[in-house]
């Protein structure tokens, strides 16, 4: 993470302290997922839509997955025409494009300790002018540990 320039959290944050451990200096674009309370609901917004060097994202916690999105998702989707949809809630890591609506989906899995996922993951990838590049999967370990 030090590397990064930002730093984007799809979600379940759970306790706000948390955050406190993400290096200082970094674009933090964190949203809130569904075990977060009202501290945290209070504080992060529940989806973002933002462009970073000319890519245009969408991140909300539930979002389903292609083809089968969550209620609403495929419609924001389809208005907004992201080419980045990051999400969570399943805290299994899965990258897939959707030709369907020319996106890439994007969950990068969990690297808390609780959840469905049996090794905590994250994704590193670089935007450069309008190009999602150099995409990768992170192992941090088994979950628990």
């Amino acid at each position: 993470m030090e590397s990064a320039d930002e730093i984007w959290h799809a979600g379940d944050v759970g306790d706000l302290s948390v955050l406190d451990q993400l290096p200082a200096g970094k674009i933090h674009r964190i949203i809130t997922g569904n075990i977060d309370g009202t501290e945290a609901r209070q504080e992060l917004p529940e989806e973002l839509f933002f462009e970073v060097e000319a890519v245009k994202i969408y991140m909300l916690h539930i979002g389903g997955k292609p083809p089968y999105y969550a209620k609403g998702v495929k419609n924001k989707l389809k208005s907004y025409s992201p080419q980045l949809f990051v999400c969570g809630h399943s805290h299994i890591c899965k990258v897939e494009f959707d030709h369907a609506l020319h996106v890439l989906y994007m969950n990068p899995g969990a690297v808390g300790n609780h959840g469905f996922h049996v090794v905590k993951t994250m994704l590193l990838f670089e935007l450069d002018q309008g190009q999602i590049k150099n995409l990768r999967v992170v192992e941090l370990g088994k979950r628990g540990k």
